[in-house]
């Protein structure tokens, strides 16, 4: 009988354990997540009611704000975000809707996640982003730089790794982030041209060679690839560092 209840106990306090782990695990997600997704039928439904209050903020880089954004938004980009929280309501209780350049662009989730440490708790991001708002056909407020999408050409993080691996010396990778972000880790073997600097170092990049570029989520990296083809140069594509980086990837 002893030992029947001695079993029960050390089972009792199994479940236990295991139950606060996974209390544990879910307020860590809380706490790394403290806001709502929303869709982009969401977002302009919300944009269409016209009654309902909230603030949106583009949380990318001043350069992309201005080239598109979407109406009403402001500009508060994720890695300056202290240096722009006077654009903030004061009341903590305001309703915050981020957004940036898609599903694998993480600043919009950074920057909720900072708004979220001032106390602000209507926190929603539009994971979305830009390209699917403009994909869609939605209204925008465009710079005079702006240009229509086009689709380009891709080439998969297993496709890319092959072509390093193989070292044929046919192809040059490019990082176009900012030289910050190519220090914290790049893809092997890529060489650095910010994309403010692209057009006036791409004499730099051989015109018989692929070129591949690349940048986190797509955006600077898709405007380098349009740069390639006023420039008239022969095969290019693009890649993703988000995309490297979710397939395990090495990273230089």
């Amino acid at each position: 009988m002893m030992l029947l209840k001695t079993r029960a106990l050390r089972w009792f306090l199994l479940v236990m354990v295991v139950f606060g782990v996974v209390l544990q695990a879910k307020a860590k997600d809380v706490q790394k997540q403290p806001h709502t997704v929303i869709t982009t039928a969401e977002l302009k439904a919300m944009i269409d009611s016209k009654t309902e209050q909230f603030l949106i903020i583009d949380a990318r880089n001043p350069e992309e704000f201005q080239d598109v954004h979407i109406p009403g938004a402001i500009n508060i980009p994720a890695k300056k975000f202290n240096d722009y929280v006077k654009l903030l309501p004061r009341d903590k209780a305001a309703k915050l809707v981020f957004y940036c350049n898609g599903v694998k662009c993480g600043k919009s989730k950074r920057a909720a996640q900072k708004a979220f440490a001032m106390g602000y708790r209507k926190l929603y991001v539009y994971a979305e982003g830009m390209p699917v708002w403009e994909e869609r056909g939605l209204p925008i407020i465009t710079g005079p730089d702006y240009e229509a999408k086009i689709e380009t050409t891709k080439i998969s993080p297993q496709k890319l790794k092959t072509l390093i691996e193989l070292q044929e010396n046919n192809f040059t990778i490019v990082d176009v982030r900012d030289a910050a972000e190519y220090a914290e880790g790049h893809i092997p073997g890529a060489v650095n041209i910010p994309l403010a600097s692209f057009a006036m170092r791409s004499g730099e990049l051989d015109k018989n060679m692929i070129i591949i570029v690349y940048c986190n989520a797509g955006n600077r990296s898709y405007k380098a690839y349009r740069k390639l083809m006023k420039l008239a140069y022969k095969k290019y594509y693009q890649a993703l560092f988000a995309d490297w980086k979710g397939s395990g990837f090495e990273v230089k």
